[in-house]
């Protein structure tokens, strides 16, 4: 995980004012001067709460009350809990949980960490509708949700019921996803978004947390930042600069550009958006500028890894995290959401975002409902007589095929029950579904009938197949399959300035798979695109380049504007030697390797932080540090395979084969299924001159992933190496198959054609 963020330093610098007379007689005494004391610094802004807040703005106050931010999380109690503690037992994968109450607590009979039934108290409920989970105490601190959920929906709507999380997955203790894992810990996965001013407040030394809020829920000080300096303005306001208020506040010097706000969400005011009627759509009267809004939304609204503690209010995401970009398994090759990603990935990805829109152009941001319902959202700016009609949309009237985001914002359920709607605000292209397997409107609701049918009908309506704002799944289809023109492809996406920068930082990601003298060039000026997610996709890719080569095109974001950005630089430069540093760019270097760190020691509790503190170390040349951190890795969790990979090939750079060895063996006592480390340990025993086992290891990877070209690649070479040429080649012509332009495929039957082999 690439981690980096910008601190943003404001040196405050007096000037003094000397005072002379003008004639002293000769006897005076000379005078001393008398400097005026300095201000005071003020304090930091302080947290007041909700209820400080409601005083002056009542009518926010009421639209956010019994909002999915007010009920995002809280004290579980007869009024709150949804779910049936009547002694109510729900079977699954062999273990049967009971729902029950004991002395007005709210208990769970389930399988604990060791597999063994046990109680646990309900602590805090989480979320609301439409399923309501539930927060169970475990040692040291932790908070963990429990995969079986409470469907609060109606019974008509097949609700009031328990139900898992992951009906379809035999899930015991032993499993990643076992509710005591932790993917399911609420102080790491959750606890930022549903509540306020959160601090994690982990210990690694005891491997703890003492996780605090100011407030449970989602209040207004979680977006509009801490609210003391505001309140001081108020006050000023009312009763005088130097008055103490009705807060008990005495001002702060608050900022009254700003009213005291850590900055103001003030992007709408005086926008409209008047629809040209000659396009029936609307033009926005004036430049969006910022997007502190969207960026606002998107910390809590994204697929995302949390860099820093300190969240910047107001400034870009990067600032303190790290957003997702389009990957297999999170997105469909057209950008359409696939997981669990939230809506900001999406909303990058649109036409609307371009065009200036923000979130509370839809959404009434208090109450979060939208501003209008149904269709009239949307005809907010897209005239009703076009758009409105069955001229576009080609269905029956108010009919369902009639709503906007039917059509422009499919649907995909989530934990079961829960609806969430693409934000990519895209054209129905039943066209690439039939080409390349991805998902589209038409079929989501004709689904008894083809993709091909329904790119048909779509041709029969326009004329032609629609294409839309977002043109690259070709681009990220062929980059995931291998295609013969996937690096060229890859590389024009990166390079169109035309494109949602989300998807041209793919492209930069998946062009650090084909590091090459054709794709390096692309890639260094990318270092310097407008856009940070870009620079950060770029200089990721370019952590393969030799260290001296890493500096000499990286370099120069240690000084990047965004913290993130600047992090990230200096961990890909950690490997740099420290005398090979240039004296006028030390400074830089170690502020932002000290970015880099604090952004790792952050998510010490999750064991990639710890592989990346190991990686950071080895290449620093401080072994002691590193295994501690691959060890520190496996602690965490002994399941997880980049650590006994990433320490294995530790052990083998410092010459301790046989300890890389056993690490391997006993990582695959844990996970026997894992292609890495079985390829790893084909490799150890190719070097240990054992040919007939590292075949076997190199064959089970090639195997268990199938479309790894890299491992297909070595188990060919390995088979040819030992005279089983023909087995070789039918290994290479098996993944050319499927993967027709893996470069390295390619070139080894390139390589043994020209021997004639």
């Amino acid at each position: 995980m690439a981690l980096v963020l910008v601190f943003a330093l404001i040196v405050a610098g007096a000037a003094v004012l000397w005072w002379t007379l003008p004639w002293q007689a000769a006897s005076a005494p000379a005078a001393t001067a008398v400097l005026p004391k300095p201000e005071p610094t003020p304090p930091p802004p302080q947290f007041v709460g909700r209820a400080v807040c409601a005083g002056c703005h009542a009518e926010q106050d009421r639209l956010w009350q019994g909002s999915y931010h007010d009920l995002a999380m809280q004290e579980a109690n007869a009024q709150t809990v949804l779910g049936d503690f009547n002694d109510t037992v729900f079977k699954k994968d062999g273990v049967a949980s009971r729902f029950f109450r004991r002395d007005g607590k709210f208990i769970v009979n389930t399988d604990g960490p060791d597999g063994k039934l046990a109680d646990f108290e309900v602590k805090y409920t989480f979320g609301i509708r439409p399923l309501q989970q539930y927060l169970l105490e475990l040692q040291g601190g932790r908070l963990q949700a429990l995969s079986i959920a409470w469907d609060s929906r109606p019974k008509e709507q097949g609700g009031q019921r328990w139900f898992h999380l992951y009906p379809k997955e035999h899930i015991d203790y032993t499993d990643e996803l076992h509710w005591t894992k932790l993917s399911q810990n609420w102080n790491y996965m959750c606890a930022e978004c549903h509540s306020t001013n959160l601090q994690k407040n982990y210990d690694p030394a005891t491997h703890t947390y003492k996780t605090t809020w100011s407030e449970i829920n989602v209040a207004c000080e979680a977006c509009h930042g801490p609210g003391s300096r505001h309140v001081a303005w108020a006050d000023t306001k009312k009763v005088g600069p130097t008055s103490v208020g009705h807060s008990g506040l005495k001002p702060a010097l608050p900022n009254a550009d700003t009213k005291g706000l850590a900055f103001l969400l003030d992007e709408r005011k005086g926008v409209e958006w008047p629809i040209a009627p000659a396009t029936g759509n609307a033009r926005r009267t004036a430049p969006r500028g910022t997007a502190k809004e969207i960026e606002t939304c998107a910390r809590c609204h994204a697929r995302r890894a949390q860099l820093f503690a300190d969240y910047r209010y107001g400034q870009p995401l990067l600032e303190t995290h790290l957003p997702s970009l389009l990957q297999p398994t999170l997105y469909h090759a057209d950008g359409q959401i696939d997981g669990e990603v939230y809506e900001y990935g999406s909303i990058l990805q649109s036409k609307m975002v371009k065009a200036g829109v923000t979130c509370s152009d839809c959404h009434e941001p208090h109450s979060l409902k939208l501003r209008v319902p149904g269709n009239g959202v949307c005809l907010q700016c897209h005239a009703a007589g076009k758009y409105d009609s069955d001229k576009h949309h080609f269905h029956r009237l108010r009919s369902a095929g009639a709503n906007c985001v039917d059509c422009h914002m499919p649907v995909k359920n989530f934990m079961v029950v829960d609806p969430r709607r693409d934000h990519s605000f895209r054209i129905p292209r039943p066209d690439l579904s039939a080409k390349l397997g991805t998902p589209n409107a038409c079929t989501g609701c004709h689904a008894d009938k083809p993709a091909s049918w329904a790119a048909a009908k779509i041709r029969q309506w326009v004329g032609h197949d629609p294409q839309g704002y977002q043109n690259y799944a070709e681009t990220l289809h062929g980059a995931r399959t291998d295609a013969v023109d996937a690096e060229a492809e890859l590389v024009a996406l990166l390079g169109g300035q035309d494109q949602p920068a989300i998807a041209r930082a793919t492209a930069a990601a998946e062009l650090g798979h084909r590091l090459s003298a054709n794709t390096l060039p692309t890639l260094v000026d990318a270092l310097f695109d407008a856009d940070p997610l870009v620079r950060v996709a770029a200089v990721e890719a370019l952590a393969q380049l030799p260290p001296a080569q890493r500096w000499q095109a990286a370099h120069a974001l240690l000084r990047d504007p965004v913290r993130g950005v600047r992090a990230l630089a200096a961990g890909a430069l950690a490997g740099m030697p420290a005398d090979k540093v240039p004296a006028d760019e030390r400074a830089d270097f170690n502020k932002a390797t000290d970015e880099y760190l604090a952004s790792q020691h952050l998510n010490a509790d999750e064991p990639g932080a710890q592989v990346n503190l190991g990686n950071f170390h080895a290449a620093r040349g401080e072994p002691r540090q590193a295994e501690a951190a691959y060890r520190e890795a496996l602690a965490l969790n002994p399941d997880w395979v980049p650590a006994y990979a990433n320490l294995a090939d530790f052990y083998r750079q410092t010459n301790h084969e046989a300890e890389g060895e056993s690490i391997l063996r006993e990582g695959l006592t844990h996970q026997p299924q894992s292609a890495a480390l079985h390829h790893s340990l084909g490799l150890f025993l190719v070097r240990q001159k054992n040919l007939p086992a590292a075949l076997t290891s190199l064959k089970r990877a090639a195997e268990l992933a199938p479309d790894n070209a890299r491992f297909i690649y070595v188990y060919a070479v390995a088979l040819d190496s030992t005279g089983r040429n023909r087995e070789a080649r039918a290994v290479v012509d098996a993944g050319l198959k499927r993967m027709p332009g893996a470069v390295e495929l390619n070139q080894l039957r390139s390589q043994w054609a020209t021997v004639g082999q």
